[in-house]
């Protein structure tokens, strides 16, 4: 798994771009004795096992694709793709989702079928819905579907879940101010838009602090301001970016209502226009929590610590697409107390990682489609 890892880490591939990753899925697989079909939702692999005569079906879901970011660890097996890296760790799931292939295919120990599926474009929130668009669910009907991801500060040999919302929903907003530029040293001649775009970004942030109720968590974050002013020349057009993170339809709504009456609120009272542009890419991740009680138990027998995580992140996961149609687990496993953080130039997946994940996927799988 180690070799696989390192091969996977020195040729990252972006979204729906991962040719070479899918293909070395794939001769794995085939090598396994697994079926395999390949072209799901674009690079998306699916590997089916089949044991036993039981007729319910468990899916394992990994991602393959890297990020847009020029890797700084200096490791013998660090990315040979200018601006691309593995540094969040899917060429770790990858690796270690083949390994519980790998285990299960010597092993068995399970009575029923099993799909492994290597998912495209994660990172994008797209990769889930291309297999699913693409007739996942009919082509290779599963039951339970699982997925684990790495988590630095958490000790190898350590996982956690907990029931219900685990990761949030990510919105994604743009708004665009327009007015009309001018000369720095006589502001009155036109309707400069930084003046209202810097009042736009500090009246965001009451959405959270003052416009939803303190048991609702989200974020409002504002992440770019463009303008296409320059030293001696006030800006005629502004554009406001970010992302906004909330675990219900109704908070994500409110967020939208909220952002758009005050973007309209500022342009009037400035004299500008304003178009605001917002997009839900993620949903939230919703575990189911019986099944959640299932994998955990899963997790007692070959983790050092097996616990209920406090709280849910914030971050987002677009493994959410699939407990949407089926229920499941998301689980996360230790990368170490060292490790860089997630999508950090630094980061590396913990190799002495690998052997946990392939035996949690795997125990997940006797657990659920038990012999006898």
């Amino acid at each position: 798994m180690s070799a696989w890892r390192h091969d996977l880490h020195r040729h990252p591939e972006a979204g729906f771009e991962e040719h070479r990753t899918a293909a070395f899925v794939a001769e794995t697989l085939r090598g396994l004795g697994l079926e395999v079909v390949e072209g799901v939702g674009g690079t998306g692999v699916v590997g089916t096992l089949r044991r036993g005569t039981g007729n319910r079906a468990v899916a394992l879901r990994a991602d393959m694709d890297a990020l847009r970011i020029t890797e700084a660890t200096g490791l013998p097996h660090a990315s040979a793709t200018p601006g691309r890296m593995h540094a969040c760790g899917h060429d770790g799931h990858t690796a270690m989702l083949l390994g519980a292939a790998e285990l299960l295919a010597t092993e068995g120990g399970f009575d029923g079928t099993v799909h492994f599926l290597f998912q495209p474009a994660e990172e994008w929130g797209q990769g889930a819905l291309a297999m699913l668009d693409d007739g996942l669910l009919e082509r290779f009907p599963f039951d339970e579907v699982y997925g684990l991801h790495n988590m630095p500060g958490l000790p190898v040999g350590h996982a956690e879940t907990r029931p219900g919302a685990i990761m949030s929903a990510e919105d994604i907003f743009e708004i665009t101010l327009t007015g009309a530029g001018g000369h720095a040293s006589r502001p009155d001649w036109g309707r400069e838009v930084m003046v209202p775009a810097c009042a736009l970004v500090l009246e965001l942030q009451t959405i959270v602090a003052r416009r939803l109720a303190p048991s609702e968590t989200a974020v409002v974050s504002v992440t770019e301001l463009l303008t296409d002013g320059t030293r001696n020349a006030l800006p005629g057009t502004a554009r406001v970016l970010g992302d906004c993170r909330s675990f219900a339809p109704r908070t994500s709504q409110r967020i939208e209502e909220e952002m758009r009456r005050i973007a309209e609120g500022i342009a009037l009272s400035h004299g500008i226009t304003a178009r605001v542009d917002y997009r839900r890419e993620f949903i939230p991740t919703l575990n189911d929590p019986a099944l959640t009680a299932q994998a955990l138990e899963a997790a007692a027998t070959v983790s050092t610590q097996a616990a209920l995580r406090p709280e849910p992140m914030t971050g987002s996961e677009d493994f959410a697409r699939f407990l949407a149609h089926v229920p499941g687990c998301f689980l996360f496993i230790g990368n170490g107390e060292d490790s860089a953080p997630l999508h950090s130039p630094a980061y590396d997946f913990a190799d002495a990682a690998l052997l946990h994940g392939a035996a949690l996927h795997a125990a997940i799988v006797r657990k659920r489609l038990p012999t006898g």
